[in-house]
């Protein structure tokens, strides 16, 4: 596949790949990853990097929003590859090695395959390793607390709900937030364009995933940049409540 590379600000991208999306943040030639996208994106990962005048042996860290398959599919590959670290919130840390897994299951999706769209997103879930067993083997928490030191300077805020460790990351002197799957713009299986929560079935807690969109509108931003749909352009707060709405 050929990677979709956008630059949304200065030293910032947002990428999209095999409907999932993943963001560089750069400083010089290095760089810091955002989440690698599915297995089957190794080739347009490593093809987003060299568009942007970097390199896999320039990642200095791999963060991950939270561990699911479109997410992680090439964090274990450049931390055996290239010894990149890769960073998660601690309560993430078990669920990247397959500790245990909080992902929708075949079950999910048959009670949900009347909806528009969940099909060809299945179809297209098991081409591209959805279901692949891909743990990564030794993932680490977060460094410290507040803005990490590493391009971009973000800063991990826990958005539970989606998974027990989901992060957000607020790079606050540019007014982004990269919000993986706690607020989306758009997703295979809806139908809505704009700022959303995914369906239900998706999410591991559904009430933490509500009350995590409060987390998110109290960050200052008026850029996002989601999992899975196009930059958002607004707002983050305003964003966030709309999300809301839409869920109720």
């Amino acid at each position: 596949m050929q990677a979709d590379v956008r630059q949304v600000a200065d030293d910032t991208f947002l990428v999209h790949g095999h409907h999932t999306n993943w963001v560089i943040l750069k400083d010089g030639d290095a760089v810091t990853l955002v989440d690698t996208g599915y297995p089957g994106d190794r080739q347009g990962l490593l093809d987003s990097l060299a568009q942007v005048g970097s390199s896999p042996e320039a990642v200095a860290a791999v963060l991950i929003t939270h561990a699911h398959n479109d997410h992680i599919g090439s964090a274990e590959y450049l931390r055996s590859t290239h010894g990149t670290p890769v960073h998660l919130h601690p309560a993430e840390v078990p669920h990247a090695r397959r500790d245990f897994l909080q992902q929708a299951n075949i079950g999910d999706v048959v009670r949900n395959i009347w909806r528009p769209g969940v099909v060809p997103w299945t179809v297209h879930v098991l081409r591209v390793g959805g279901l692949r067993h891909n743990p990564v083997t030794a993932p680490e928490p977060f460094p410290g607390q507040g803005p990490l030191d590493l391009p971009g300077r973000p800063v991990p805020v826990h958005t539970p709900g989606h998974t027990d460790g989901h992060c957000v990351y607020h790079l606050p002197d540019a007014g982004i937030v990269i919000s993986g799957d706690a607020l989306v713009s758009g997703h295979a299986t809806s139908r809505v364009k704009g700022p959303q929560l995914l369906l239900d079935f998706f999410h591991h807690e559904r009430g933490q995933a509500l009350a995590s969109l409060e987390t998110i509108g109290a960050l200052d931003g008026d850029t996002l940049l989601p999992g899975h749909g196009p930059v958002h352009r607004g707002s983050v707060r305003a964003a966030a409540e709309l999300a809301r709405e839409r869920a109720s």
